[in-house]
């Protein structure tokens, strides 16, 4: 693209004297001129679709500029740059310090696959619960409690039983009856040892003597040692974000 320039002085000829043989304003003059001027035009872009060739400039537009300016490359250097920043400021957002990341692919660290922040394993074989002010074992964050197996001293527990906790129960009174002797007799079996019936009158004794010496008894716990106090759980990577 060419800018035209005049190469005949036509002002300088209208000074020179009459007869003078410049002062006469050639054919070739106007020729060469209008030929110049042709080129630079035909050189120029058009303004209507142009083929531009080369490294065009333009003026940069202010930041946020919102209208049919043209963008130049550093226009949009500096809006692509602004926004990767505030999308980084968003995204970090996201994971504040003190945030949890789990993870159930990769044992990769966070400051790795987000590309920032410092991260420290968390929780190691814990699950995890909420603080809970109205409970003393979750009312302070960070706390820590409880065991993975059961562990007692011994594998029973001795207890016993009141009157009110033996199930009820009969006694039936089995056996047979002999009146020899004037007297009636009930033979026992092992249904009741306790019935007798003394001869010559009413004597004896009826009922049921108390047995048993109140002895405690065994409750087993049956453990093997293993999952014995999980509730259902999967396993993930833990993250804690400290800085």
């Amino acid at each position: 693209m060419s800018n035209y320039s005049k190469t005949t002085d036509f002002a300088a000829k209208d000074a020179l004297t009459t007869g003078n043989a410049n002062k006469i304003v050639k054919g070739t003059e106007i020729d060469d001129e209008f030929s110049a001027i042709q080129t630079a035009v035909n050189s120029k872009a058009n303004t209507n679709s142009p083929a531009l060739t080369g490294s065009p400039t333009a003026p940069t537009a202010s930041s946020a500029t919102d209208n049919t300016q043209l963008a130049t490359t550093a226009y949009v250097t500096a809006a692509v740059t602004a926004a990767l920043a505030t999308a980084e400021t968003a995204r970090q957002a996201l994971f504040p310090v003190g945030t949890i990341y789990t993870q159930a692919g990769v044992a990769t660290n966070p400051a790795t696959l987000l590309g920032f922040g410092t991260w420290e394993e968390y929780g190691a074989g814990k699950a995890i619960i909420g603080v809970d002010a109205s409970n003393t074992l979750f009312d302070t964050l960070g706390e820590t409690g409880g065991v993975a197996d059961i562990t007692i001293s011994g594998t029973t527990d001795s207890h016993t039983l009141t009157l009110a906790q033996i199930p009820a129960h009969d006694h039936n009174n089995t056996g047979t009856y002999d009146t020899g002797g004037g007297a009636l007799n009930y033979l026992p079996n092992a249904g009741n040892p306790n019935f007798t019936w003394g001869g010559g009158g009413l004597g004896g004794r009826y009922g049921v003597e108390p047995n048993g010496g109140g002895q405690g008894h065994t409750h087993g716990i049956t453990f093997d040692g293993t999952n014995a106090n999980y509730q259902p759980y999967i396993t993930v990577y833990m993250w804690k974000r400290t800085a």
